[in-house]
């Protein structure tokens, strides 16, 4: 078996990193297209494990703030529930068709997209005529960790690292998916911006949250899908911010132009200097 193994913070040559591709390749493991910007690395056995990213110097770092749906989560879930699954329910329920629900239900969301009744479970059960909560409980199944990431919050632990879950998501969403996964003994704080009053897309929610969860913003670093949401945290003051490649599994990937994002939890895991030396 080829090993490679390339110490933490070292520079990489360009034939090391033509050895790493083609190594990938040969075990069809992923190389990310900012591979030349980072820096390959491999465990003890010589397996590739992901790449480093200097972008986020950790030592600067305290605490992380996580998104849940489309960040730790698989957005497949959510974008199932609210294209398909509540569209068909409401027309059999309404006896109307499923045409006209699908463009009325978008209708409706468009109005009021990036404010917390767009979140509120309780707003769209009133709204529908339907009880929106126990209606995700039929699709549940669908609900998915996104891969290593609890290998990630783990890592974060093991780093002193602070994890604290921010999440738009009603409260009832928010306890049925702690509930189908095993993500809440990996957090040091859960926060829901209906506790706050405001979404995380107004720059406001950030203040708010430092009464609930202080944090210093110059030391933080954000993990979210949503590019509104990473632009107010980037007029809040927050350092380090990281988007998503691909919220949902079943979806194409979307552009990273504006922020840096993560195409994969793995891809983080041996950024913490010393832990997986």
């Amino acid at each position: 078996m080829i090993s490679l193994r390339v110490p933490l913070k070292t520079q990489v040559s360009k034939q090391d990193k033509a050895r790493v591709k083609k190594l990938s390749a040969a075990y069809g493991l992923y190389v990310s297209e900012t591979f030349l910007r980072e820096t390959p690395y491999c465990d003890e056995n010589g397996v590739f494990r992901g790449t480093l990213y200097p972008m986020l110097p950790w030592e600067d770092i305290d605490t992380v703030l996580l998104d849940m749906d489309g960040t730790l989560l698989d957005l497949h879930f959510d974008n199932h529930f609210w294209r398909e699954h509540i569209p068909r329910r409401y027309a059999e329920i309404h006896g109307v068709d499923l045409d006209d629900a699908r463009q009325d239900l978008y209708a409706r969301m468009t109005r009021i997209e990036g404010t917390m009744d767009w979140y509120c479970l309780d707003y769209w059960s009133r709204e529908l005529g339907l009880d929106v909560a126990v209606l995700k409980e039929e699709v549940d199944h669908l609900i998915a960790v996104h891969p290593f990431v609890p290998e990630f919050l783990d890592g974060l632990k093991a780093a002193g690292k602070r994890r604290v879950l921010v999440t738009n998501a009603h409260t009832r969403s928010l306890a049925l998916k702690m509930e189908r996964t095993d993500l809440a003994g990996r957090l040091d704080a859960v926060i829901c911006a209906h506790d706050l009053g405001l979404p995380k897309e107004d720059v406001g929610f950030w203040e708010r949250l430092q009464t609930r969860e202080p944090f210093d913003p110059a030391r933080s670093l954000l993990v979210d899908d949503n590019l509104d949401i990473l632009r107010s945290a980037r007029g809040y003051g927050i350092a380090h911010l990281l988007g998503v490649y691909q919220p949902d599994s079943q979806a194409a990937p979307r552009d990273g132009a504006e922020f840096e994002v993560v195409r994969s939890f793995c891809d983080l895991l041996p950024s913490f200097p010393g832990l997986f030396a």
